[in-house]
């Protein structure tokens, strides 16, 4: 194995190149049309169109890769996390078209993927969790029983959900009926099967996950805790190793459900088995991620465990049982999204126009952009990764605050100033517990937070656009497609004399009050209401889409509004939409 094709993009598709090439191994990847000037692109050794750029049609299209898996003569493939990592039939194709496949089997990825499946699991091996229902229920009845039996308040869970997508909380019985079918639809329209299972609900829980590494010998072990409590809609923000503030005898209870749970599905590779922890003391099992994790970094950095390379020696047959894991210092991880939290944390794609990046003892930058690169609307907003590791979580504190100062990416919105405020929150800060839970952001932090207070340096006005244009040459007779960096066409087109490439216009124009400006650049979804309507100030008129979020436009005064733009159009922050006069 020496030949290692990467299934991803981004932050994570580098991180696998580093350890591709420690290894002394060539590494290829395969790029969407937006990211043919992405950091990844560049670092590999090897690297192959998908000669699209929609998701689905690049780093989904099962397909697609294998054939340029076969065609590059790759030995195997890297999932990373997200897109088809997760995936029991391309983990399966890739094995029948003769690849090795970095991640545990196909049998293993659909067993514990079933949420319902893997309760059962949890529940033969005695591992701890509220109560809940090991069937998809089937209809309202069947809820409205269970709280009867368990009481206020349930969750209604998508069978095959995660993110956030299919997940109902139900204070009120009767609010049942309506919450049911909304999480069965939602669950159907986002992972093609509605099927959900219910559980008591855990009103302020910590999220606590063990890392564990298992092996084609049946071996499989913990890796230590880690803490993810830090959510926005569901999605981590900040994370820590060890997981802090629990007893030995809760951390112990954690490590060995999750080994047992990973042992009885036959677990091989790195993967990790999430649970609640609520401070009543109740632990509750709730998933296995089959895969690495974006938070695998805070575990590498106070264990020395390489889980990456341990992924790679596994695929080939290592064994896992005489590892001596010990836990040394603390490590805090903070996820750099290109998100804007002054305004909900709305998904911000745009051209990054410069990047500083802290140095020092303890301190790592996983990263998948730098200065000049664009961040396309159509993925996901994660750009980098912060790492900070110290002795122990006081000076990991200090040194995060430190590192953070020094952080600073300009051209689009970033968590950064959220970072800076949570780092002086008595309610993380604590010397004796940790006050954080998974909706701690939305219920504690953001309501007591003046919205200022998280605004960051302006977003840049240069966009950057499709840095592809394709088009097609002939040689010798045959017809070849051709892909040319945007960035060069005018040059070679004679637009600009020098054949040097145009400064980016960030200038602006002066917009009258009744504009209706586009609040980052993303894609019109639909019009909320009709040309020649009368709105009023504040209302909802238009909705945009980037980066797998929908954000709503408001009225910026009162009057009647006129359309500029249609559904389907491409937008940039800052520009007219239409206009209230």
């Amino acid at each position: 194995m020496t030949r290692v094709l990467i299934a991803n993009r981004g932050e994570i598709a580098v991180r696998v190149i580093h350890a591709c090439h420690e290894n002394g191994w060539t590494a290829l990847a395969v790029y969407a049309d937006s990211d043919a000037d992405a950091l990844f692109v560049h670092l590999a050794d090897e690297a192959y169109a998908l000669g699209a750029d929609s998701p689905k049609d690049t780093y989904l299209d099962a397909a697609r890769i294998i054939e340029v898996a076969v065609r590059s003569d790759a030995d195997a493939i890297h999932p990373g996390y997200g897109f088809l990592s997760e995936n029991a039939d391309f983990a399966q194709a890739v094995i029948d078209a003769g690849l090795v496949w970095i991640g545990p089997s196909p049998d293993s990825i659909r067993l514990l993927g079933d949420k319902v499946a893997a309760r059962r699991i949890a529940a033969e091996v005695g591992a701890p969790m509220a109560p809940g229902t090991t069937e998809p229920v089937r209809d309202p009845a069947e809820v409205v029983g269970f709280v009867r039996e368990h009481g206020l308040p349930v969750a209604i869970k998508a069978v095959h959900g995660g993110g956030g997508k299919g997940l109902k909380v139900v204070r009120r019985l009767e609010d049942v009926r309506e919450a049911f079918l909304s999480a069965t639809r939602e669950a159907e329209e986002s992972f093609g099967n509605g099927d959900c299972f219910i559980e008591r609900f855990l009103s302020r829980p910590r999220h606590v996950e063990v890392q564990v590494l298992g092996d084609g010998d049946g071996h499989v072990i913990a890796v230590g805790t880690r803490d993810c409590s830090l959510q926005r809609r569901n999605q981590k923000l900040i994370e820590e190793a060890p997981a802090p503030f629990l007893g030995t005898d809760v951390v112990t209870r954690l490590c060995d459900s999750a080994v047992a749970i990973c042992s009885r599905a036959g677990y091989v590779g790195a993967g990790t088995v999430e649970f609640l922890v609520d401070p009543d003391g109740t632990i509750s099992f709730m998933e296995v991620n089959t895969r690495i994790q974006v938070e695998h970094a805070v575990t590498e950095e106070v264990t020395g465990v390489d889980l990456v390379k341990a992924q790679f020696s596994i695929a080939q047959g290592a064994c896992v049982s005489d590892m001596d894991i010990h836990i040394h210092g603390h490590a805090m991880e903070f996820r750099i999204n290109a998100e804007d939290p002054a305004h909900g944390f709305v998904p911000f794609p745009g051209r990054i126009r410069s990047l500083r990046v802290p140095s020092g003892p303890g301190i790592r930058f996983d990263t998948g952009i730098e200065a000049g690169s664009v961040v396309p609307g159509r993925f996901d907003s994660m750009l980098a990764k912060l790492i900070v590791t110290a002795p122990d979580r006081a000076s990991c504190l200090a040194r995060a605050r430190r590192a953070l100062a020094e952080l600073r990416i300009e051209g689009v919105p970033t968590v950064i100033p959220f970072d800076r405020l949570v780092l002086r929150d008595p309610d993380f800060t604590g010397d004796d517990r940790l006050n954080i839970y998974t909706r701690w952001i939305e219920e504690s932090f953001l309501p007591r937070t003046d919205p200022k207070d998280l605004s960051g340096p302006r977003p840049s006005r240069d966009q950057g656009g499709d840095p592809v244009t394709r088009s097609w040459i002939e040689i010798d007779g045959r017809r070849m497609e051709l892909g040319i960096p945007s960035g060069l066409l005018p040059a070679m087109t004679g637009a600009i004399a020098d054949g040097g490439d145009a400064a980016p216009d960030d200038s602006t124009t002066t917009a009258s009050p009744g504009d209706v400006l586009a609040p980052l650049t993303g894609t019109v979804t639909s019009w909320l209401v009709d040309e020649g309507d009368r709105v009023e100030r504040g209302t909802p008129v238009a909705t945009l889409e980037a980066m797998k979020m929908e954000t709503q436009v408001m009225a910026p005064v009162s009057g009647v509004i006129h359309r500029t733009a249609s559904i389907g159009d491409l937008v940039d922050y800052g520009e007219p939409m239409g206009r209230v006069e």
